[in-house]
């Protein structure tokens, strides 16, 4: 159900708005209404993980003080050499 809302914003913003909706071929209305649709979507604290990704967790163990950027330096100087 749309309702209608009023607002207060600077004149040059709303014009540089109604430029850019007319070029995107959006109304502004919608322009505004996907913009808060965006901000207020709920994100998920918990990512969701696939089953495949599941079954790989605990398969490898790294030291905590693994250096992952030495350790990369390192296997690039090898390459390298």
């Amino acid at each position: 159900m749309d309702t209608k809302l009023t607002l207060n914003i600077d004149k040059e913003i709303i014009e540089k708005a109604k430029k850019y909706a007319k070029s995107k071929k959006i109304s502004l209305s919608k322009l505004i209404e996907s913009y808060l649709a965006a901000v207020t979507k709920k994100k998920s604290d918990e990512i969701e993980i696939s089953p495949l990704v599941e079954s790989l967790s605990g398969v490898i163990n790294i030291p905590e003080d693994f250096d992952y950027k030495n350790e990369y330096s390192d296997f690039l100087n090898e390459k390298y050499k």
